[in-house]
């Protein structure tokens, strides 16, 4: 059974109401689904959402990695030809690198993470759904529940504590709140105060202080009791990482700044015990990449958090929802919010947490969701099948 076709889609997926963090604000989902078939008519799904401040991708780029680059490396492939490898190990061996040449690195490419996640993702699907599997057959869960966390975006204070009492009154018991801009300290104040004093609460600031802005802010919010704070400084700040991780008293999570598995030594070679990994499936290029992140940072006895794409569709979550099953020991597990951030998916049933932030583990064929391919075609603004 040989491949016979990829279809890229590029989505556009009205949001219920519009996100925003220090770099970003977000009113739609731009998501680029892969779908994979063999010239048995059987198809497997994946997602990727480039970031370009993250990874430096654009949608036009993960197009164009797909197209030019790693569709032409795996076209003749065999997918029935496994050398009894599992699936991963066979995805993992039929993609390209995903480093970017000198040009690229050039151009501000970091990594083809998105691109090769939406291409492994699709491979898994198939290769699964051949083998007449679930994902979790070579991912074996290690828990049966898992438990998301709310996030509260750039809002006023007002609505912040809006939403977050919102959440809180569903069961929700963990929040992260975006902050870096000046209305963060009162942001958090008012979202500690809606939920009280028992919520876990962790603090993400993208990347936009410096080293004393980062140490002072810390010390200003850790008045409200908050257990993690997410990139202080970004890629650009990495080298004062280790500073600011002796000048104050909460794990610091690093995002934009853990990308590749050289960035991941960089931090290790730090030797800090206070700095953490966010693993988000798109960013790292899908589940291989994350599984190897997450065996650096258990072996440097460093934390991590299982993160996601804002706008994910039930595609990307459900691979973040395998994950975080098959590494239990995650600090945080963001996503699955679906339809609650959504205005549609492309999934049914879509995968989504519900009360408590509590969602059970997928254990259908592939990636354990079925796409709907009439709201695929409708939500793409772009469509292109490769043979």
């Amino acid at each position: 059974m040989r491949l016979h076709d990829a279809t890229i889609y590029c989505l556009r997926i009205p949001f219920v109401e519009s996100f925003a963090h220090s770099t970003k604000s977000r009113r739609a989902s731009d998501a680029v689904v892969v779908r994979l078939t063999t010239d048995e008519g059987v198809s497997g799904y994946g997602e990727g959402i480039a970031r370009p401040y993250v990874t430096g991708e654009s949608v036009d780029s993960v197009v164009g990695r797909v197209r030019d680059v790693i569709w032409p490396a795996i076209r003749a492939a065999d997918m029935t030809d496994d050398d009894g490898l599992d699936s991963l190990a066979v995805a993992g061996k039929l993609l390209p690198s995903s480093d970017p040449d000198a040009e690229e690195r050039a151009s501000g490419i970091i990594y083809h993470g998105a691109a090769r996640c939406a291409v492994e993702l699709a491979l898994l699907d198939l290769l699964t759904r051949i083998r007449g599997e679930s994902i979790a057959t070579c991912m074996p869960p290690r828990t049966q529940k898992l438990r998301y966390s709310g996030v509260i975006g750039m809002g006023s204070p007002g609505s912040a504590a809006a939403q977050a009492a919102k959440m809180g009154a569903a069961g929700l018991a963990e929040f992260k709140v975006k902050v870096g801009d000046d209305a963060g300290i009162d942001r958090l104040a008012a979202v500690r105060d809606a939920v009280g004093n028992d919520a876990s609460i962790r603090v993400d600031a993208n990347g936009v202080w410096g080293l004393e802005q980062a140490v002072n802010e810390i010390a200003a919010m850790s008045a409200f009791e908050i257990n993690m704070c997410e990139e202080p400084l970004g890629r650009h700040g990495v080298t004062d990482l280790a500073e600011l991780a002796g000048r104050v008293q909460v794990p610091l999570l690093l995002d934009e700044s853990l990308v590749t598995e050289s960035d991941a030594r960089a931090l290790v070679a730090m030797d800090s015990p206070r700095l953490c990994f966010n693993l988000r499936v798109s960013k790292c290029g899908g589940l291989g990449p994350c599984l190897a992140l997450a065996a650096m940072a258990r072996a440097h006895d460093l934390g991590f958090v299982i993160g996601c794409q804002v706008g994910e569709t039930s595609l990307l979550s459900a691979a973040g929802r395998h994950l975080a099953a098959a590494l239990d020991d995650h600090l945080h597990l963001e996503g699955s919010f679906g339809t609650f951030l959504l205005s549609e998916d492309i999934a049914a049933p879509e995968v989504r947490f519900g009360a408590g932030g509590l969602a059970p583990l997928l254990d259908g064929p592939g990636l354990g969701v079925s796409i709907v391919e009439e709201r695929l075609e409708s939500l793409a603004t772009f469509q292109e099948t490769l043979s």
